[in-house]
């Protein structure tokens, strides 16, 4: 957005406040009908190109071994046959053949979905083949595939499609769709806070706080997952540095809903959020793609209006 069009904007708001009644209602009400406010289609736009393809990205070392992964040729953990957590519910492996087809289905629909072609379709297709293999195969779920079953399906249920897709540009609607409603968009904005809230409880009632160590992440930098940037890293910045970065993380992620219930600490928290993302996914070597995903939707949800318009060259809607 040009100088001219920003000081334009800023005008009208100023007339408008001049003009505007003052709002008597309590502040409840107040707060209840922002929060439900229709919210820009741009982020939910985000969430459907960025999501399904850092989860393909995650999925790429299994589908390439897919007849060992959910086939017959590779081992599977047994029918327990009885109530536990660790598995609960059990599929048996597949024919070879039907696992690369599956393989293959995910991988098209994933990016189908981040495209937006047959998004109706392909995001059902994309959430159901997620389900099935984050408990078809126990041993190879992570973070990253059971989150991103669950935004997949959250995906499935939008219309995620409106704008800035391949079906809006072979059905183009009368009018652009600017705005959605805010189910659309809170549900991944409150999915992503309630993980960084629940992460900071697990830690403050861990050793980041109630069995305080101050070397918690220093520690990690010399583990399986280490790369050249983390033994780099631990090389260079002495120990204080990472205590203060403990602090900092537990600070932001326990905090978290407060650093994203306000405007000013809400650009503070995606900043320094994003930092961490990269950081560990430069640090810790497998772990790039759910770096990669909880980035992806940290932009999506929280990043400024305008950063995302400009990435997908639209007019401000704010």
């Amino acid at each position: 957005m040009g100088k001219k069009a920003r000081d334009k904007r800023e005008r009208r708001q100023l007339e408008y406040l001049k003009e505007a009644p003052r709002d008597t209602r309590p502040i409840y009400e107040r707060l209840w009908e922002r929060l439900w406010e229709p919210q820009p289609m741009v982020r939910l736009a985000a969430v459907r190109i960025l999501v399904p393809l850092a989860i393909v990205g995650f999925m790429s070392s299994r589908v390439i071994h897919a007849d060992h992964w959910i086939g017959s040729a590779g081992f599977h953990v047994p029918n327990l046959g009885h109530d536990d957590y660790r598995q609960p519910l059990y599929l048996p492996s597949l024919p070879n053949g039907v696992a690369w087809t599956f393989a293959a289905l995910l991988v098209l629909s994933g990016l189908a979905t981040a495209a937006g072609a047959l998004t109706r379709i392909s995001s059902a297709v994309f959430a159901a083949l997620l389900v099935y293999v984050a408990l078809a195969d126990r041993l190879a779920a992570f973070t990253v595939s059971k989150l991103g079953a669950v935004l997949a399906i959250g995906l499935a249920l939008t219309p995620a499609a409106a704008r800035f897709s391949i079906d809006a540009w072979r059905r183009p609607p009368a009018a652009p769709v600017t705005h959605v409603s805010a189910g659309n968009v809170r549900f991944f904005q409150f999915t992503l806070v309630v993980m960084y809230f629940a992460t900071g409880v697990a830690k403050y009632r861990g050793d980041w706080y109630v069995d305080y160590k101050p070397d918690v992440i220093y520690s990690h930098l010399h583990d399986t997952y280490q790369t050249w940037v983390s033994y780099m890293m631990a090389a260079k910045i002495p120990g204080w540095g990472w205590t203060g970065f403990q602090w900092l993380v537990l600070a932001l992620e326990f905090g978290a809903p407060l650093w994203f219930a306000f405007a000013p600490t809400r650009k503070v928290a995606v900043f320094l959020l994003l930092g961490m993302h990269t950081i560990i996914g430069l640090g810790f070597g497998p772990v790039v793609w759910f770096a990669l995903l909880m980035a992806s939707l940290l932009i999506a949800c929280f990043a400024p209006q305008p950063w995302l318009e400009r990435a997908l060259r639209v007019e401000s809607t704010a």
